[in-house]
């Protein structure tokens, strides 16, 4: 899709939310405030009381007038914009190549943001008539780049390295497959590099080969002419292109409000007169072209025809920039508008959208947070515009992550240690993963300072899912690149003009020494708390015995920001800790068994949410189980009386209280004796009713807590959740893999299902033993064990990539990507550059130390380190020294662990066949310099959710089981 389309699409641009609040045409808008209301009868309707309702959709059938060519018909949903009748026209073949356009409806224009229901005297099979603006600078780019990139749509390398959320797609060559020669035979087996059994894998299939058409220019770009004189200005001119054509002409055009002509300078002399030979004034620069350049006339057809043949999924940009770990040899042609972008760290991609304009993406994102959601169209509404919000804030954050770790944006404290940096760039606050001011240093340093962020998405994770409009989260996202992890976060109004102390007003901003606590925070996060089975809690606050109250943990801060929202961040800690990796900490003695708790290397590991609730909800149906066989016992003897029946019924409506979070209220002794007892064997905080929830600080040794707290019940329930999962979510998991219940295909899908279950990643190396347990033929075990060593592995290469000068990148990562897979000696040097002369290999044997500790890495040693990693992070005993023999012992396929490598540490790789065989590797290293295409960022955010849309697929998944596959199929259709 090109750059004018995505200014044009409702849900790919960010016009769509930024303009509407920047500019007030004057005219209604139903997708308003949740206050908007409507005066029209056919828009806004009441029932009996009074109650507004929302306005009905209906199905418009409108006739498009194009400027040339015929018109056609159109039929669009009512509450749909006017703006999606543009996106139309810059997909029809006829009509894509214009930018610069109106509709107007009776000679009245439309405005793009109004919906076509609030649109005065608009009715079913109205003529809509497309006219031709004049150009303004800003649309003049717009319309350049966007010539720009329908005539290089196809781009592979771009695709590859997700230039314009463009990826990589399967679907044409699937389509070209459908429309081949049918009667070619075909014997059905599949390529012998698929079979089971196959020990080397290839990679040529991976991407499809797409034939290269002729270009129908050689280059466009912004003639250094620029800008107009002012002379030439009040005349009409507006900016200067050239143009390369493949009739190797370079033609000098200038735009003007009327449209586009050829004038007469040359790359010397400025002359802006019309051209004496090419006298033609267009709307379009691509009419122009067909008029001046025949190659153009010729091969811009064969384009538009190209295009047409892809899906419109095809064409569809991605929400997150996705990158593919293999990318086809890049052939670098002239571009001016890619060098012009590429090399201008400040720009963010939409300065010809919203000139002299910077996104302020905390108001963004809390605005859509607050829309309005009583209604489905207003759900479905606000679902897609938290989506698209936090699609754009991704990609803004990606942009700026990899500029800081390259060096191109300034600290806002240069001043103090390269560390310790950090960086405001496009309204984005970001900071690096280390142990700032040794505020981690008890905690396990770096270590612990690297996850406390993982820690705290998840954190931003759970809260963000609880949907509560008055609480609000930052954005947030993780980027790990170059070896390094970068936290982009979003910025409360206010919070940088002040001291962090004047700042909080709930929490603690010293790790508990003082905490401070706020009536108006109890109130927004009792029922957060409730939700997140977190227990309210007092904690001391001075010698005297005064105490404050918690629903979070004492990390979690609260802030009011200039705005006047309340926020909360620092979540890191909003889980209970996890036990089994905390020293010195008491555990049960099943865990015990299994050899708990284990050294880590940090002191912040916590339990996932979903774990708590799994755990919850299985002492949930444990307490119910307890208290009806109670009752029941007590009943046995007299089952018919009506004073029988009675009990049974309170008993009944109480238990369905419990269920639904609610106290019990019942009188009769019989059900509060069996509530009680199942309290007492459930462990409950409460001895007469079901009460399972965790104090997160209650294993804390920084902050006092006060003397009501019962932490012995407290901690108990934490350390049982903990052999809850060791004793029952982990080897019924195993048990679902081993039967096929449930098949992940490769470790991010492994790792997915894992976290579902509330199992976290670190007891990968359990899960390990548990497979090997059922035999060494399970894929479990090639699968689990290749997830393992590529994440040892990239624990291991990550200290050496945060170091490495960028002049060093791809002959030091493939270095070390020698290492893991071929056999490097001691001869260091010889990795780097092993066709080098001898004499030239001692002299830079000499420098290593010089060059960086990379040079030094053999694959002895590596896989030394590798094994010393698994041992301590994942407490698996990994006996290889080679990747050839964790191939023999567990059956690992080398292509396998190169693509779960590369995909964890961000490697893209030349797309070509390696040669990772032990005969290939004796003689020749299987990675070179040139190998490596590109280092790509890794990134970790929240996945914003519509229930909608997720409840009704699972209802379509539900009707499928049954068999009732018309109902599911209309039910996955209309989720999607």
């Amino acid at each position: 899709m090109t750059s004018a389309e995505v200014d044009s699409a409702v849900v790919a641009t960010t016009k769509d939310t930024i303009e509407p609040q920047l500019l007030d045409s004057g005219n209604a808008s139903v997708s308003g405030s949740p206050d908007c209301v409507r005066t029209n009868g056919e828009i806004a309707e009441s029932d009996a009381n009074g109650v507004k309702m929302p306005p009905q959709e209906t199905v418009f059938t409108l006739t498009i007038q194009p400027t040339v060519g015929d018109s056609f018909d159109l039929q669009i949903n009512s509450a749909e914009m006017v703006q999606e009748l543009h996106q139309v026209l810059l997909e029809r073949e006829a009509t894509c190549h214009k930018t610069c356009f109106s509709l107007q409806l009776n000679g009245v224009t439309l405005d793009n943001f109004t919906e076509i229901r609030a649109v005065p005297g608009l009715v079913d099979g109205s003529v809509l008539h497309v006219v031709e603006e004049p150009y303004t600078m800003r649309e003049a780019r717009i319309h350049m780049r966007h010539v720009r990139d329908l005539l290089r749509h196809n781009d592979q390398a771009d695709a590859a390295s997700a230039v314009d959320l463009t990826s990589l797609s399967f679907l044409p060559s699937v389509n070209l497959q459908d429309r081949g020669d049918k009667e070619k035979p075909f014997d059905g087996l599949p390529p012998d590099y698929v079979l089971p059994g196959t020990k080397e894998r290839s990679l040529a299939p991976m991407l499809t080969s797409v034939p290269k058409g002729k270009p129908a220019i050689r280059n466009l770009g912004i003639s250094p002419f620029n800008p107009p004189p002012g002379h030439r200005k009040m005349k009409g001119d507006v900016l200067y292109l050239f143009v390369d054509t493949v009739e190797k002409r370079r033609l000098h055009i200038t735009c003007c409000t009327k449209g586009f002509f050829v004038n007469s300078s040359t790359d010397e002399v400025f002359n802006p007169a019309p051209s004496n030979q090419n006298k033609a004034v267009c709307h379009s620069l691509v009419d122009l072209l067909n008029v001046v350049s025949p190659g153009f006339k010729k091969a811009y057809p064969t384009i538009m025809k190209k295009r047409n043949e892809r899906h419109m999924l095809d064409r569809l940009p991605t929400p997150y920039p996705v990158y593919s770990w293999l990318s086809p040899a890049q052939e670098v042609v002239e571009d001016s508008i890619r060098a012009d972008d590429a090399s201008q760290p400040h720009r963010v991609g939409f300065e010809d959208h919203l000139p002299g304009q910077i996104r302020d993406w905390n108001e963004e994102l809390q605005t859509t947070h607050e829309m309005a959601r009583t209604s489905l169209p207003e759900r479905l509404t606000r679902d897609r515009s938290v989506f698209k919000i936090h699609g754009d804030f991704i990609g803004a954050a990606i942009k700026g992550a990899v500029a800081v770790v390259d060096g191109n944006v300034m600290a806002i404290n240069p001043a103090d240690e390269p560390r310790t940096h950090m960086f405001i760039w496009n309204n984005i606050f970001f900071s690096l993963g280390f142990d700032v001011k040794d505020h981690y240093k008890e905690l396990g340093g770096d270590a612990a300072a690297f996850a406390a962020t993982s820690a705290d998405l998840q954190g931003v994770k759970a809260y963000a899912a609880l949907d509560n409009c008055k609480l609000c989260t930052l954005g947030m996202a993780i980027i790990d690149y170059r070896g390094y992890r970068v936290t982009a976060q979003s910025i409360i109004p206010g919070i940088l003009d002040k001291e962090q102390e004047q700042s909080v007003v709930y929490g603690s901003v010293d790790f508990g020494k003082t905490v401070v606590s706020s009536e108006k925070y109890h109130e927004l996060l009792e029922a957060s708390a409730k939700e997140l089975k977190l227990l309210p809690h007092e904690v001391l606050i001075d010698d005297k015995g005064n105490t404050a109250k918690l629903f979070t943990s004492y990390e979690t801060k609260g802030i009011i920001g200039n705005d006047g929202r309340h926020y909360v961040l620092d979540l890191l800690r909003t889980m209970p800790p996890d036990v089994h990796y905390l020293q010195d900490a008491e555990v049960s003695e099943k865990a015990k068994e299994l050899g708990f708790p284990r050294p880590f290397p940090h002191k912040l590991a916590t339990l996932r949410q979903e774990l708590v609730d799994i755990f919850h909800e299985a002492r949930c149906m444990q307490f119910i189980k307890l208290a009806a066989g109670h009752v029941r016992q007590q009943l046995n003897s007299n089952k018919e009386s009506q004073e029988s029946l009675d009990i049974e019924n309170e008993i009944t409506r109480a238990l369905v209280e419990v269920s639904e979070g609610r106290d019990p209220l019942t009188n009769c002794d019989i059900t509060k004796e069996a509530l009680s007892k199942a309290a007492e064997a459930v462990h409950s905080l409460r001895p007469d009713t079901f009460d399972v929830r965790f104090n997160p600080d209650c294993f804390s040794t920084t902050v006092k807590h006060a003397p009501g707290e019962d932490l012995e019940k407290q901690r108990k329930l934490v350390v049982e959740a903990a052999e809850f999962l060791v004793t029952c979510q982990l080897p019924e998991f195993v048990s679902s893999c081993v039967d096929a219940s449930v098949t992940p295909i490769d470790g991010e899908s492994l790792c997915d299902l894992m976290h579902a279950r509330g199992i976290n990643v670190r007891y990968l190396g359990d899960i390990v033993r548990s497979v090997l347990e059922t035999g060494p033929s399970s894929y479990m075990v090639s699968l689990s064990v290749t997830e393992l060593i590529a994440r040892c592995a990239k624990h291991v290469l990550r200290q050496y990539m945060n170091s490495l000068p960028q002049e060093q990148l791809g002959c030091a990562v493939s270095h070390l990507l020698n290492a893991v897979f071929g056999n490097l000696a001691f001869d260091h040097s010889s990795g780097a550059n092993g066709d080098k002369s001898t004499k030239r290999n001692s002299r830079k044997s000499k420098k290593a130390s010089a060059i960086g500790e990379w040079v030094a890495v053999n694959t002895k040693e590596f896989w030394i380190a590798l094994c010393q990693e698994s041992k301590n992070y994942y407490a698996f005993d990994l006996k290889a020294d080679c990747v050839d023999s964790v191939v023999e012992q567990y059956g690992v396929q080398k292509v396998s662990l190169l693509r779960r490598l590369c995909n964890t540490l961000g490697i893209q790789l030349l797309s070509r066949d390696y040669q990772l065989d032990a005969s290939s590797t004796r003689t020749r290293q299987p990675f070179t310099e040139e190998d490596i295409q590109n280092l790509i960022p890794v990134t970790k955010h929240r996945q914003p959710c519509a229930n909608d849309a997720k409840k009704l697929f699972a209802r379509g998944q539900q009707a499928m089981q049954v068999g009732h596959l018309r109902e599911a199929y209309e039910c996955i259709a209309e989720s999607v």
